[in-house]
């Protein structure tokens, strides 16, 4: 990954975020600077956690014959999401694990429409 993919990576995300926070889902950044740090620990937390909780779901996953490896990898957004809350001040969960679902699953549809109009 080049460092312009990097950073519209990251600018996409800190938008989401900002977006996500004016829906009634429970979470809450209290500015877009708080959204743009938010952004980047997410990153870094998805980074260093996906790997680990990839391995760790690795065994499930091949018992169900790959049938769950949406699930799986919606559960380890959902971690990751959540983690990047608990580390950021400013960024939160109101409803814990629903907010946690809800935003990773918000996050993931947001970032896909402005990808989308970005034509990237």
């Amino acid at each position: 990954m080049n460092i312009v993919t990097l950073l519209i990576v990251w600018v996409v995300t800190s938008i989401s975020l900002l977006i996500i926070s004016k829906l009634p889902l429970g979470v809450e950044v209290d500015s877009p600077q708080k959204a743009f740090f938010s952004a980047a620990v997410l990153g870094i937390v998805t980074a260093v956690v996906r790997p680990i909780l990839r391995l760790i779901f690795a065994v499930p996953d091949l018992l169900t014959f790959n049938l769950l490896s949406g699930i799986f990898t919606f559960m380890i957004a959902v971690v990751c999401f959540s983690i990047a809350a608990w580390l950021v001040e400013g960024f939160r969960l109101r409803f814990g694990i629903w907010s946690a679902v809800l935003g990773a699953f918000a996050l993931t549809i947001i970032n896909s429409l402005i990808y989308k109009l970005l034509g990237v």
